[in-house]
Formats: structure tokens, sequence, C-alpha cells
């Protein structure tokens, strides 16, 4: 499987990619979003959020674990999974009822739980590029989307 990659320069740009991502999404798509804390997962979903219509303010909801956005063609439920130790806590955030569902799932955190969420997702890892960077400048991410699938694939063929 082929896989996507990038460079961005500031949090717009992030989101702006976001914005494309969310052109290729459909129904049922889930997104794992793997990055050290400030690596952009926010400001992607952020993107995706709006690129899906969205209008409400989007955060990562680290102490809420689930936030659910109504998009004007589908909904995002946008998981943070950082508090969460033990796969049995999963059934208690709503994610196995929203994993395939009628919109798209983007899972902040979501690595430690590749297994129970399972291969039907396009995993989406963001990189702060610090050495690059230099003293008091923002630096760059990377991101690199690896597909699971075939849907994820597609996603990927369509960027």
């Amino acid at each position: 499987m082929s896989e996507f990659v990038l460079q961005t320069s500031s949090a717009e740009e992030t989101i702006a990619f976001g914005r494309r991502l969310a052109g290729a999404l459909a129904p049922g798509d889930v997104l794992v979003l793997t990055g050290d804390l400030g690596a952009g997962k926010t400001q992607l979903t952020k993107g995706i959020a709006d690129g899906l219509g969205v209008t409400d303010d989007v955060t990562s909801p680290t102490f809420t674990i689930e936030m659910v956005y109504e998009g004007s063609e589908m909904p995002l439920y946008h998981f943070d999974l950082y508090r969460l130790e033990d796969p049995d806590q999963l059934e208690d955030t709503g994610l196995y009822d929203v994993l395939g569902s009628d919109g798209v799932c983007a899972i902040e955190w979501g690595e430690q739980f590749a297994d129970e969420i399972g291969d039907d997702r396009l995993d989406v890892y963001l990189s702060r590029l610090d050495d690059e960077a230099a003293v008091g400048e923002e630096p760059r991410r990377e991101i690199r989307l690896v597909p699971r699938c075939a849907r994820a694939e597609q996603i990927v063929a369509a960027l």
C-alpha cells in the first residue's frame, strides 16, 4: 500500500490540508491520528471538520473523550484516547458505536488501541520537525498517511 507524505509550515497549512483530506472522506471512514503533544492532530481535525461543513469550534476532547460535530454532509466523531490505559475502557467511550457508521471518525492517540479499532482505517502520523527549525521559529510538520485497508488506499489515491 502506498503512503502519502507532505510537510506544512504553519497551523493554517495543516488546517488547509485537513480540508483537502475531508474532500476524500466518506461515511464510515476511520482516521487514527498519531503524534506527540503539539504535533498538529487537533489542527488537522479542525480542517477536516471545516471541510465536512462543521461550524462549531473544534477542540481536543481530552477530558470528554468524544465530541460529535454535525457537518453539512455527515457527522464528525472526534475522539481523544490519551487518558485511557486499558482496552476495556473503550466500551464506555462510544467508539464502537460509531466505527464504520454514518460519519467520519477521527481518533487522537488511538494507536495504542489499533487491534481494537481494527484494520479498516487510515493511520495519520504527524511529526514536528524541531531539528530543522531555527531558534524561536515554529517548526514545520510532517504528515504521513498510511492506509491499512482498500478504502484507505482510495483516500490516499484521491489526494
